[in-house]
């Protein structure tokens, strides 16, 4: 009863939801990028890979130019470079996105492995200075707002750019011309070609713009929450990004709210020090998560009736 009555107090303190704003915004801007690429067609579960991707060529460029911003457009480079070889080889050649996916995740921790060793040897890779670190910022008179003030208005830059990027993801994809395009595609991409609308093409742009955005996601938590690289540091971001996207049906503003449910999670489990329960039964709490939403939605949330399936002009 203990353990349970110092979670109950821990879920009224503000530090708690400005850790799990934090966490879920790592989820988001992954799950985001998925929901994009399933609402063209193309089944993306590679997202953990092109994270993971990120992470390692943002520190590297970090600590080499000492600049995160530049450090950050490298980790949102890697990972839609990584978005690219799952577009070509899904799109391109018809392979099972499943397949692909997969490989890719297994590829990317890999090489990353590999290239730790090549660069830095055995020794430690290295920590950023607090001048290398994305900062945090504080919006002038709305974080001095009793609990929400601590909570939404002090965090790390790139919670704001994933709460503006959340608006307009859902502006794209429900508001706008190309948005229809995408759902086009993903719905009918047989219809949509004889519609002329470039099905390859918009496919290409979707699976690119998750990479954009899981790279993103990378740099986040390499140089924004954990100051260095450490191999297989996204410990199954991904895939709960996916689960996330998943419960949200599709949608960006559902995707969010799952996010902040594992993100609790995840801050519930990092406040460990705090509450006195078991690690180790808290370091289970998001993935039991995932497989709860995973087991009670999948077989009643419905995808894009074209997700998964290669498109080859003049099948029916």
């Amino acid at each position: 009863m203990t353990g349970l009555s110092d979670i109950l107090h821990l879920l009224y303190t503000a530090n708690l939801w400005q850790a799990a704003l934090a966490a879920a915004v790592l989820l988001l801007l992954p799950a985001l990028g998925g929901v994009i690429s399933e609402r063209s067609g193309v089944v993306n579960i590679a997202m953990e890979g092109m994270m993971l991707t990120g992470a390692f060529f943002g520190v590297v460029a970090d600590l080499a130019w000492h600049n995160p911003w530049l450090a950050t457009g490298v980790a949102i480079l890697a990972g839609g470079l990584m978005a690219l070889v799952h577009a070509v080889v899904s799109i391109r050649f018809h392979a099972d996105q499943i397949v692909s996916g997969i490989a890719i995740n297994i590829f990317a921790a890999g090489i990353t492995v590999f290239l730790v060793n090549r660069i830095y040897g055995i020794q430690d890779v290295g920590h950023a200075t607090q001048s290398e670190l994305l900062p945090n910022f504080n919006v002038p008179g709305l974080d001095q707002l009793p609990f929400l003030g601590q909570v939404l208005f002090q965090q790390n830059v790139v919670v704001y750019a994933a709460l503006i990027l959340l608006v307009l993801v859902h502006i794209v994809l429900f508001r706008t011309r190309l948005g229809l395009r995408i759902r086009a595609v993903g719905e009918h991409p047989q219809a949509a070609d004889t519609a002329g609308i470039n099905v390859y093409l918009i496919r290409y742009g979707a699976v690119v713009t998750s990479g954009f955005l899981s790279g993103l996601a990378g740099a986040f938590l390499a140089i924004g929450v954990s100051n260095t690289f450490v191999p297989n540091m996204t410990d199954g971001r991904g895939y709960i990004a996916l689960a996330a996207m998943i419960f949200g049906k599709w949608t960006p503003f559902g995707a969010f709210v799952a996010c902040l449910i594992f993100g609790l999670g995840q801050a519930i489990y990092d406040n460990n020090s705090i509450i006195h329960v078991s690690p180790y039964l808290l370091s289970m709490l998001p993935y039991i998560l995932t497989l709860v939403v995973l087991a009670g939605l999948v077989g009643r949330s419905s995808p894009p009736a074209a997700d998964g399936i290669p498109y080859v002009p003049g099948s029916e």
